[in-house]
């Protein structure tokens, strides 16, 4: 950006799209992190992930990929506070800021949570143990 001759530097911040309310803004942060968070269970914490073993980190990126074009025109497609908090500090603009707080934190407590309760299956038991003398 050039003003008065002078070349500015701006960091881009996130900002939620011309016409798109708070409410909008939260639940579609909440939808993109809830879809990362539940591949991210999915292909690399659980368990018993069968034939997606090692694919994990693929599947991932293949997510980020696609929730940035489905949400990057919307609301930036943060899914991540802290990659929201960075530019705003430098920049110091705040503008909707706390939409990427409250939708992430969301989304993701309800994908772990959905994930640990109603998919994982722990079937983890200790093994004994012969005491130990020295």
């Amino acid at each position: 950006m050039y003003r008065g001759g002078a070349m500015i530097l701006a960091t881009p911040v996130h900002t939620l799209a011309a016409g798109m309310g708070y409410l909008q803004g939260v639940i579609m942060e909440i939808v993109l992190t809830f879809s990362l968070l539940f591949t991210v269970y999915t292909t690399i914490v659980d368990p018993k992930k069968g034939f997606l073993d090692g694919l994990g980190p693929l599947l991932t990126g293949l997510v980020v990929g696609a929730n940035i074009m489905a949400g990057g025109a919307f609301s930036g497609a943060s899914m991540n506070p802290a990659r929201s908090f960075g530019p705003a500090l430098v920049s110091g603009d705040w503008t909707d800021h706390w939409v990427y707080w409250v939708g992430p934190l969301i989304g993701g407590g309800l994908a772990g949570f959905i994930y640990e309760n109603c998919f994982i299956v722990r079937s983890h038991v200790p093994l004994p143990r012969e005491e130990e003398t020295f």
